[in-house]
Order: structure tokens, then sequence, then C-alpha cells
């Protein structure tokens, strides 16, 4: 009696186990687009009965194209145990397959090893609206002449024949977003570009883009550069210096140290340098797709120049050589305290200490444009403010590493140093940025104006 009773708890808990109703699990990447190069991984599992099968197939105007129909040793079949877990990868050759570019359905469906639904197993089934689309965008360059020099900038208008996610200008290793939005065409794109201070003859420019489905293109543009010898200066770097704008810095020197202020000048000249640059990279990441300003830039009033764009320095203590940096923007010497001007019109994206370039201040112009005023005294701004040109955003003062008063003025193309005798000269805005987006307003309006 007793067997008799095991027998038939052991075959209850078997056909329950048998009759489980758990569905089997998906997950994975299903794109909303689908193109000729597409790869589509999933992760099916089942912890109870196992993987009985997997079936995917594109199910388009009536039409299902399948992809994969695989079956899974059941318990006891000869070849293999259940399969409780598997990872698919498909990749479909659209065009072979003979699928349409346009809408179409991604169906996907597992059924397990349970007895359920007439022992066809508890099933899964995914329908996932996708779009088919294997052509590549088309880019038509608008802009004629693009003629930049070493350090400096430039622009490039084209047109998409569609909206493309990720779309701009590579220059050498550096890419520069493409935005819409100042023409009425949301195709046609500016992208503000930049060579910076290393890049010369031989550097590579191309357009590149990609639509939503991941079908890229690039197309060239004449461009000419020219190059551009920077000067070379020598800084003296002396006890009375370090003893001043050391404490400064919250930094840490070995405790060996024979000279524990000159090593800290050297930790904050490398390092806090680049966490500086980082953090202006962070605040240029994003620009307003307006164009905020107009007209040539706006220097300090009756200042006089201390330092150039791109000065080579070779940083000497006690006649030894100690450390080499470059100086990417332009010192401006006026009286101490001088009120700073905004150079154009724009917002404010960044109030904060700023490590060698002390207190500093952050203007987005629209499209990839920025001014940037450092060694300031206070703000007289926020993040989030809209500044007209000439207003006062601050005064000019010895924060950071800056040996006396003055304004170190900087402007970036994004994340870009970029000369600004360039746009302090309404000649070289003229030729190289207005009249580029006035011949292109021009050859919009021509179709319009002739129906």
């Amino acid at each position: 009696m007793l067997a008799v009773l095991c027998g038939v708890l052991f075959f209850g808990w078997f056909l329950w186990g048998k009759l489980e109703g758990e569905k089997p699990a998906v997950s994975g990447n299903i794109p909303s687009y689908l193109n000729t190069s597409q790869e589509i991984a999933l992760h099916v599992s089942d912890v109870k009965t196992g993987i009985r099968s997997v079936r995917i197939a594109i199910e388009q105007n009536g039409k299902e194209t399948v992809l994969k129909d695989d079956h899974y040793p059941l318990a006891g079949e000869p070849g293999g145990a259940v399969v409780h877990a598997a990872d698919i990868t498909i990749k479909p050759d659209i065009k072979k397959l003979g699928i349409d570019d346009g809408k179409a359905v991604f169906h996907v469906e597992v059924r397990d090893n349970s007895w359920r639904e007439w022992f066809h197993g508890n099933k899964t089934v995914i329908d996932r609206e996708i779009k088919i689309d294997t052509k590549p965008p088309a880019i038509t360059v608008l802009s004629r002449v693009h003629n930049l020099t070493q350090g400096g900038a430039g622009l490039v208008i084209y047109k998409l024949s569609k909206p493309c996610p990720v779309n701009g200008v590579m220059v050498g290793d550096q890419f520069y977003p493409g935005q819409s939005g100042y023409f009425s065409d949301p195709n046609v794109y500016l992208a503000f570009i930049a060579l910076n201070y290393r890049q010369g003859h031989g550097t590579e420019m191309y357009i590149k883009a990609s639509d939503d489905a991941g079908n890229s293109v690039r197309a060239g543009f004449f461009y000419h550069i020219k190059a551009r010898v920077f000067k070379s200066d020598t800084i003296n770097v002396s006890d009375s210096f370090l003893n001043m704008k050391m404490p400064e810095f919250q930094v840490d020197v070995p405790p060996n140290s024979p000279n524990p202020l000159l090593d800290k000048f050297l930790k904050v000249n490398r390092d806090v340098r680049e966490a500086n640059y980082r953090r202006i990279v962070s605040a240029t990441a994003a620009s307003d797709d307006k164009m905020y300003w107009s007209g040539q830039f706006a220097r300090l009033p009756d200042a006089a120049p201390r330092a150039g764009f791109a000065d080579h320095r070779t940083y000497m203590y006690k006649g030894k050589e100690v450390d080499q940096e470059d100086h990417l923007g332009v010192d401006l010497a006026s009286v101490q305290h001088a009120p700073i001007p905004a150079a154009n019109s724009g917002r404010v994206v960044f109030t904060e200490m700023l490590g060698i370039y002390g207190n500093s201040v952050l203007i987005d112009h629209g499209f990839g444009l920025f001014s940037m005023y450092s060694h300031m005294n206070s703000f007289n701004v926020k993040p989030g403010q809209m500044v007209s040109k000439n207003d006062i955003v601050g005064y000019t003062d010895t924060t950071g590493m800056a040996a006396g008063d003055h304004l170190h003025y900087s402007m970036l193309i994004h994340q870009t140093f970029v000369n600004p005798i360039e746009w302090w000269d309404p000649k070289w805005i003229k030729d190289n940025i207005t009249d580029k987006i006035d011949e292109v307003k021009a050859a919009i309006a021509a179709p319009a104006a002739t129906k």
C-alpha cells in the first residue's frame, strides 16, 4: 500500500512538473530598424522544462520569411540533454531574402517542453513592428569654399536626403556634429569645424552620416589648409610665484620631496590642466541649435596682449627646464579688476572655479561656438542666463595660475580651442561664415521664387 501511495505521489509530482505553466523568457534588443548588415542577438531560457523550439520570422505584406526554425532535444531523446538557455544571433541578408524596404513585423516564437497546450508547450510570442531600410542617405554639400588656417575655424553646410541621428564632419580623428534648425528645411545642417593648433597640411576632412537603420555614407568637400607657425616663449618660475600661487591648489605631492612647491606646480601644470580640459569638454558637449551671435566678437576694451594663442611655453626653474605646455587662449591686460564684456550674445553654460584657469565663465553662442573668460575676480552671471554682447560677465583678477591681473580669453568649436583673432575680424567672419550662410539661403529660396 505504501509503495502504491509513493507511486501515485511520484506520478503526481511528475505530471505536475510536466504541466507547469511558466512561459519561456526572451531578452535582447530587437531594433526598430533593420538594414542589410544588422545583427540581432537574443537570449531565450526556460528554467523548468527547457526550450523546445525557437522560430524567428519577418512578416511583410502577408508574406512570412523564416529566419530561424530550431528544435531542441526533448528529455530522454538521443543526441543531447534538455537545453535550458540559448544565445541566438541572426544577421538576415535582407536583399537576398527578397524583403522590401518599408514596414514589417519581426516575429519571435519560443516554446518549452511543458505538456501544456496539448503537449505543444508554453509559448512566448513577440511581434515587434520594424522598418526595413537598406538605402544609405545621400549628402549634398551646399557650401562651396572652405579655407581653414591651422588653429582656426570653418563652416560646412550640407543637406541630407533623410533624417540621420548621427551626422557631422570629421577633421582628422575629431568629429564635429552637424545641427539643423537654422534653415527652414530640417534636412539642411550647419557644422562648425576646427583645426586644432597641431593640425596642418594633410589633415583629412569629410562629412559622414548614419540613418536610423545604421546605413552610413561619407562625402568629401573641397578645402584648403593654411599652415601656421606659433610663437615659442620661456616662462621663468620663481619661488615667489610658487609661494604665492601653490597654496590655492589642493593636490598631493610626495612627502619626501626636496621641493614640494615645485612638485606641486608641475602636478598642477600637467594633471590639473588635463582635468580642467575634461571639465571644459563636458561643459561644451551640447550646444543650442540657435545662432545667438551677430557680427564680430568684442575684445576686452583698452587691453594690451600679453600672450598669444598656441604659444609654446617652456617653463624654467633656476635656469633648468622643468616643463612644457601650450597656451590655448589670448591673455589681455587692462586696469586692475577691469570689467569683462561678453564677446557676443549667447547663453551662459558655466560659472565655476576651474583649476589653472581660476574663476571662469563659458558662453554658448549656438551651433557649437563657445567663448571662455578666465582668471576672473567674481561672476556677474549664472548658468542658463542669456546675455547680450557687451554685457558685463565679471571682472579681471589673478585667480588660478595667473601671475598678474588679466583676462585669459579663449574660443572653442565644441571641444577644440581655436584662435580668437579670427572672431575679432569682421572680414574673416563675413568671408568664412556669414557669406556662406547667405549663399545657401539664396540657393534654397531660389526654386520657390521661380514658381
